[in-house]
């Protein structure tokens, strides 16, 4: 499988219906599947407001605040959580009543949700140097970059990736490993079928 890079510049923004905010659909599997159909989905949104957040029947999610001064989530049974760019990836269940409010303003957040019982996913927060560091992947993998810009080199092809962009990598022992200048940061994002 040879790399294939999705480009920020081509994302396109879609208004919330409850006009709350926006999202960008990075990747979905299956291809042009719909909210109520996907197995998997990888996208960015901009929250402008507080409100309640849409439930998605038998859906995990991981959703990760990418700038902003943070959004606090309540997530029926369990304690409000307050995410800022700092925190780690946080995961919570799609199906269960959520809310949301804006620690000081908008934020922007990257959301991966996967069907159960179908896929299940894990997302690491990674930092990198000009030192190449090796990319362990399973299945399918995404590299969503933050900060910085990250060069990737794999047995099956290169690729430079700006702030937003997304790469995804070939699945299995790929050889592939990223650099960037201090502080570049990105989000792995490993989905594997059950």
């Amino acid at each position: 499988m040879s790399l294939r890079l999705v480009r920020s510049a081509d994302h396109r923004a879609t208004p919330w219906k409850n006009g709350g905010g926006t999202t960008v659909e990075i990747a979905v599997h299956p291809p042009g599947a719909s909210v109520d159909e996907f197995e998997w989905r990888l996208s960015m949104a901009t929250v402008a407001t507080d409100g309640p957040f849409s439930v998605f029947a038998d859906i995990d999610r991981t959703l990760t605040v990418l700038d902003g001064e943070g959004i606090v989530l309540d997530v029926a049974g369990q304690p409000p959580v307050t995410l800022t760019p700092r925190s780690p990836p946080h995961v919570f269940p799609g199906d269960v009543a959520t809310g949301s409010w804006l620690v000081g303003g908008p934020v922007r957040d990257l959301n991966i949700m996967t069907r159960r019982r179908k896929w299940r996913h894990r997302v690491t927060s990674m930092t990198f140097s000009e030192k190449p560091a090796e990319l362990d992947v399973a299945q399918i993998a995404l590299l969503f970059c933050v900060r910085g810009g990250l060069a990737i080199r794999c047995r099956s092809g290169a690729a430079s990736l700006d702030p937003l962009d997304t790469l995804a990598l070939p699945a299995g022992p790929c050889g592939c490993a990223a650099s960037g200048p201090g502080g570049a940061s990105a989000l792995l994002v490993q989905l594997a079928d059950w």
